[in-house]
């Protein structure tokens, strides 16, 4: 693996009970970084797991020096997680910063896709369900009719042509990053992730989508819930009402 400009990705892994996950993650991300053309690393960000997630997170920190943990004291959910995971690896200086679930749904093997793609110059690229050559497997019918539901839903409100916009496999370039108002981002659930993704098209960068079969979780429990729901349908107007009164920042 070379790293001619001494570039760095880290991928940002929040856990909550996925200690039936992670080792196999982790040794699924061993193979994926040895594609790419840049050093990768891993933060684990545990939000205090009772399943015991966090020690073996401690673990896999130990046998591998790319694999990083950030131990949070308490369940505050995905957003803050994620976020927590953003403002560490900007303090480290990464070039790019990815996200992805642990539990397999997001495949790993595609994140030196995700990394590549920015290396050419997009800003934020999206690993998507419903771009062309994309999709979903194992889910039911209820199921995609809400995350479909939910992404016309906010393309309509917001007003983008990003066709996944729920979706939570992304690669950011680090100046996204910096652009945003992190500390402002209050956002959880599908609702973060749209407002991460609007934030970035209102600021002027490059968005591309690429293509991922989304699979559902075969091992621990989904952390679906109809709260996240019902946040992302008062979440997404009350962000384009935000733009429209100049209170989110703009290019």
């Amino acid at each position: 693996m070379s790293s001619p400009a001494a570039e760095r990705f880290v991928v940002c892994l929040p856990t909550y009970n996925e200690r039936e996950n992670l080792e196999n993650m982790i040794q699924a991300l061993a193979v994926a970084r040895e594609r790419a053309t840049i050093v990768g690393d891993v933060l684990v960000i545990d939000d205090s797991s009772p399943d015991g997630t966090g020690e073996i997170a401690d673990r896999l920190a130990v046998e591998h020096d790319w694999v990083h943990v950030l131990h949070r004291t308490k369940k505050e959910g995905l957003g803050r997680a994620y976020l927590a995971g953003f403002h560490w690896a900007l303090e480290r200086g990464y070039d790019y910063i990815c996200e992805m679930d642990c539990d397999f749904s997001h495949d790993p093997g595609r994140v030196p896709d995700l990394v590549a793609t920015a290396q050419r110059g997009a800003d934020l690229v999206l690993g998507s369900r419903y771009t062309h050559g994309g999709g979903v497997r194992d889910w039911s019918l209820l199921r995609r009719t809400i995350s479909r539901g939910g992404c016309l839903y906010a393309q309509a409100f917001l007003q983008l042509g990003v066709h996944d916009l729920t979706g939570g496999f992304k690669c950011f370039r680090r100046a996204v990053l910096e652009a945003i108002d992190l500390d402002h981002v209050t956002a959880e659930g599908y609702a973060f992730q749209i407002e991460m993704t609007y934030r970035t098209s209102l600021l002027g960068f490059r968005i591309e989508e690429v293509p991922i079969t989304f699979t559902d979780r075969v091992a621990g429990g989904s952390k679906m819930s109809r709260r996240i729901v019902v946040e992302a349908s008062w979440r997404v107007p009350s962000l384009r009402l935000r733009a429209l009164r100049h209170e989110l920042p703009r290019n």
